[in-house]
């Protein structure tokens, strides 16, 4: 815990002008963003005695090391820059929306010849028009069911688009009537867009024009006696009419307007958006916030204004926005929005009216979205606060290990042998933080001397780390591991890591790799695998890491220096804990080892051609027809194919030259001989044997 004042600014150093401020730990890392009209004053307010702060704010101002700011020029600007560091960073103490949705759109593809109505998630793109969001998908396709009777646009993807263009067939949408069947040429493009405009209107809330339209309609097709026609006409209004009754008109004037309402206790608050187009309800969205910093309700809005209109542009921002309390100060939010959507924006706490009465429905829906949070949460959390004491009761350790790193070992007989980390928080993955080794050491299985080389290199990273930012004393020569790649869930190569130079960046508090040190380092093994990860932390003097292994056959944990095991009850919420981390690092462990050995079982001998890519291997194999036309023929006639210059084929003549030729290929299911002149996709060779039956059937159990 670190004194504040040990780090405070002298008060001549903080200018007294708009900025934003950053709080970083003793790791560098950011842990708090904020930003004030005066930086002297508000940075003041974090540094008196810490008895009159806040418990949070306490928190977060003993858990910092250092404090840095910059100065803009206005008080908008300080919001964009606020706004954009919280979603650089991810500070831990600043307010953040837990919301795992990505929330479905109604999207009409204006963009395209002939445009689309479809449901999208994620990120808006240019030329589509987007209706929503909604809650679920299956209210969007209920919608557009109805619709599609009157405006019937097309809604098929681009496959079926052109194979019924090819065939001269529309799908079943077109025979219904649902269609209008603009792949067979029914209508012409233009006629098309037209219906997709008019369904666009529709949805955007000009729905009388319509609707009169079909009545008087009716009434022609009636008084000419054209029943048959008057009756779809009539079914036509009843399905918009559904559609509207789904959308029930709760504000007047066809307003365009989101009302924002929270619904907060001392430790987490509940923010429900309710969007209204046209008048009517067209979504509802929410999220749920720990309180990890003193705020208040305006702060709340504020941030929830940031969350919703942070990455929109034009007309996704509504005209009005209606919420409990009004941030402090109100111009630079309203500025901000107003200059994200192009027009004025009125940010407003609605007093009567409809506008009141629609504010205490959203209310209502954030209390109870507050309350079923926290039903859902408090067992949850509680096993997992349970099940950290536990092991660390267990493991007699002076606090309980927030922060958890376990590796495991992955062979196939001795080959593609690997290594992976896995990291749990406060219980919870925290699957940005994983990593993968490959064992380069030496050669063959040795699960021992694996843990202890991979252990060495993870730490070696770390005391590398400190010693760049000058925390590391010991005058250690660490290493860089250059072997890790970063991401739990980035594609899986064999690419080894940038220099440590290159890859350990200044500081700007973004997490870094191997940046941060474990209270907990589990292994998956027993007693050897332990005592090689101890052994690992004594060489480099680290002594302030615990260490474990779970041994698999009786689920013992054990501890360096002891020969006995820790036997944790069956029923024991640790035991649970380190299972889930043991078991998260073998399947991350194995997924890596299963992928290296596939692709080196598709290897062939272009792959081992030094700057060959994928695009020319094909060039070639699409020129010669297989592998071994490729290796009979010349220099001059591989130069034929385009992008192959005469060095490069030279270096491919010499390269299939090595790769003598195998016995030929034969199905041992039937005896028969394979032929290798068919095309090689692979690029790959097509004389290989052929194998029969998993690779874990071929060649041994996996570890």
């Amino acid at each position: 815990m670190a004194d504040p004042s040990s780090y405070r600014p002298k008060p001549g150093q903080i200018p007294d002008s708009p900025g934003v401020y950053r709080f970083r730990d003793e790791h560098r890392r950011v842990i708090y963003v904020g930003k004030a009209k005066s930086l002297r004053q508000r940075l003041a307010n974090y540094f008196q005695d810490l008895s009159g702060l806040h418990p949070r704010t306490r928190t977060m101002v003993t858990t910092a090391a250092s404090v840095e700011w910059t100065v803009v020029s206005t008080e908008v600007e300080a919001l964009q820059l606020e706004y954009s560091w919280i979603k650089e960073y991810d500070p831990r103490f600043n307010v953040k929306y837990r919301d795992d949705k990505s929330y479905p759109y109604l999207a009409v593809t204006m963009n395209e010849e002939f445009p689309r109505v479809q449901v999208m998630r994620g990120h808006k793109k240019k030329g589509v028009r987007y209706f929503g969001p909604y809650a679920h998908a299956w209210a969007i396709r209920d919608t557009v069911d109805l619709l599609l009777r009157v405006f019937p646009v097309r809604t098929c993807s681009a496959g079926v688009f052109k194979n019924a263009a090819r065939t001269g067939r529309p799908c079943l949408l077109g025979y219904i009537g649902k269609c209008s069947a603009p792949c067979v040429g029914r209508v012409s493009a233009e006629e098309h867009r037209e219906l997709a405009e008019e369904f666009c209107d529709f949805m955007a809330g000009r729905t009388g024009t319509y609707l009169r339209r079909l009545e008087k309609q009716m009434a022609d097709a009636a008084e000419e006696m054209e029943y048959e026609r008057a009756a779809r006409l009539r079914d036509d209004i009843e399905a918009l009419k559904k559609a509207m009754e789904k959308n029930a008109v709760v504000l007047a004037d066809a307003t365009d307007a989101d009302l924002i309402a929270v619904a907060e206790d001392e430790l987490e608050a509940a923010v429900q958006i309710f969007h209204v187009r046209g008048g009517r309800v067209r979504g509802q969205r929410g999220w749920v916030t720990d309180k990890v910093e003193d705020v208040t309700t305006g702060a709340l809005v504020e941030h929830a204004l940031q969350q919703l209109y942070g990455e929109e542009r034009g007309d996704s921002v509504p005209k009005e926005a209606l919420v409990p309390a009004l941030p402090e100060p109100v111009e630079p939010v309203q500025e901000w929005l107003t200059e994200r959507r192009g027009s004025n924006v009125s940010l407003r706490i609605p007093q009567r009216g409809d506008k009141k009465a629609l504010m205490e429905t959203v209310e209502r829906n954030a209390q109870q979205a507050l309350v079923l949070h926290k039903t859902r949460r408090a067992s949850d959390l509680t096993t997992r606060s349970r099940a950290l004491e536990e092991i660390a009761e267990a493991l007699d350790l002076d606090s309980a290990p927030l922060r958890i790193e376990c590796y495991d070992i992955s062979h196939l007989q001795g080959d593609d042998v690997v290594a992976s980390m896995v990291v749990f928080e406060d219980g919870l993955q925290r699957k940005s933080e994983y990593r993968r080794f490959q064992i380069k050491g030496f050669e063959g299985q040795d699960d021992v001397r694996s843990m202890h080389e991979v252990i060495t290199r993870r730490f070696r990273r770390y005391i590398a780390e400190k010693e760049r930012t000058g925390e590391w004393t010991d005058g250690e020569n660490a290493l860089a591991d250059t072997t890790a790649t970063p991401l739990a869930d980035a594609p899986l190569t064999d690419a080894a890591e940038a220099p440590l130079t290159s890859s350990l960046k200044d500081d700007d508090g973004r997490p870094k790799r191997f940046a941060y040190p474990p209270q907990l380092v589990v292994v998956d093994g027993g007693q050897p695998q332990v005592a090689a990860a101890k052994r690992a932390l004594d060489e480099l003097g680290i002594d302030d890491i615990a260490v474990c292994g779970l041994a698999k056959r009786l689920e013992e944990v054990w501890v360096p220096d002891d020969d006995d095991p820790v036997v944790l009850p069956r029923s024991s919420e640790g035991l649970y804990l380190l299972q889930r981390v043991r078991d998260e690092a073998h399947r991350f462990a194995i997924t890596y080892q299963r992928t290296k050995r596939a692709k080196r079982f598709r290897a062939g001998p272009l792959d081992e051609v030094p700057g060959l890519g994928e695009t020319r291997k094909q060039a070639l194999i699409k020129h010669f027809g297989s592998v071994k036309r490729l290796r009979a023929a010349t220099i001059e006639q591989i130069c034929e194919v385009p992008g192959i210059g005469r060095k490069t084929a030279e270096t491919i003549a010499v390269a299939l030259a090595r790769a003598a030729s195998p016995a030929p290929a034969v199905n041992t299911a039937t005896g028969e001989i394979i032929d290798d002149e068919e095309p090689d996709t692979t690029a790959g060779s097509p004389g290989d044997p052929v194998t029969t039956g998993a690779p874990e059937e071929r060649r041994g159990q996996e570890t």
